[in-house]
């Protein structure tokens, strides 16, 4: 997967463990993935959660046919943190025809949930 000149690469996301129905990705607590106040901004944890759901997905569609994108995410800030790396595990929890219901668990290195997600994603035909 190129990552390079994408939201991806610019949050510096590398992806540890991608297997059918869960993925697992990291991302550092830097000055990318900051708000203006040093604490890790949500709305990079909320991008995080996206791509490992987006991620997850294309592992379980027909890529001749089928392509994924978001439909809806929810997300839940548990706990601030300042640097270090987070780890998001993501876990299928519904996998239908048109839709598919990701929860996403991230963590950090002393496995404090930092934030807790819900991702659907739509299997839409291709043109």
């Amino acid at each position: 997967m190129n990552t390079e000149n994408t939201l991806i690469g610019a949050l510096g996301i590398e992806f540890v463990e991608l297997g059918k129905g869960n993925v697992i990705a990291t991302m550092p607590v830097n000055e990318n993935t900051r708000q203006p106040f040093g604490f890790l901004h949500g709305g990079a944890s909320v991008a995080l959660a996206e791509t490992v759901a987006s991620v997850g997905a294309v592992q379980l569609i027909d890529l001749d046919k089928e392509i994924c994108f978001g439909l809806e995410i929810n997300a839940n800030h548990i706990k601030a943190k300042r640097e270090g790396i987070v780890t998001a595990t993501g876990t299928v929890m519904h996998q239908g025809r048109t839709t598919m219901v990701w929860d996403i668990k991230i963590t950090d290195e002393d496995d404090q949930l930092i934030c807790v997600s819900r991702c659907t994603m739509a299997v839409v035909p291709k043109r």
